[in-house]
């Protein structure tokens, strides 16, 4: 099965004509739903005065990308919108976010507005991933089962219980602060 593809999308808007391009963003959406693969969409603004306007949309897999990409109504949508939105920076990746860099997926395509391809870091080997994981997650797991057991009646609780209480207090741990310093400490390593 194919990953799906989220293409992220910077726009310069011209802020006399916010009100259009509200209306013309939304009509984007909106014509991309009625395409197949379409899996969601959105839009936002960097701040109330800032020129700079983002656009996500997800396809089940590139070749409904592909379809709603090369589509005449795409074009004649963009075409609509040329006299106040410029196209800044396009970027297509599959997976999902994750803690080494922005996305844990591969980079499909970067594309600054110029048409030529922007190179930006992949995420590492997976091997490299297991690593920095397994380097964050052994002592934290360690500390906080240590920690945990010194809890009069902890032990005591039943497997299952013991495991979801350790599970949500380590997880928000991991994600939040061991898995970014670790990912920082060690990115050297993992992008080399």
């Amino acid at each position: 099965m194919a990953d799906p593809i989220t293409v992220a999308i910077e726009r310069r808007i011209d802020p006399v004509r916010t009100a259009e391009a509200t209306s013309w963003m939304q009509a984007g959406t909106d014509l991309a739903a009625t395409f197949p693969g379409f899996l969601g969409s959105g839009w936002v603004r960097a701040g109330e005065d800032s020129e700079r306007w983002y656009m996500l949309y997800r396809f089940r897999d590139i070749s409904t990308l592909e379809a709603w990409e090369q589509s005449s109504p795409r074009r004649w949508w963009l075409d609509s919108g040329s006299a106040f939105a410029r196209e800044e920076r396009t970027e297509r990746r599959t997976g999902i976010e994750g803690w080494f860099d922005a996305p844990l997926g591969e980079l499909v395509q970067a594309q600054v507005a110029t048409g030529s391809i922007a190179t930006a870091p992949t995420a590492p080997p997976r091997w490299k991933q297991a690593v920095a994981i397994w380097l964050g997650f052994f002592p934290t797991n360690a500390l906080g089962t240590w920690g945990l057991g010194l809890i009069p009646g902890f032990a005591e609780l039943p497997l299952v219980a013991r495991v979801a209480i350790s599970t949500a207090i380590f997880t928000p741990l991991m994600v939040y602060l061991v898995l970014p310093w670790v990912t920082r400490l060690l990115r050297p390593w993992l992008h080399r």
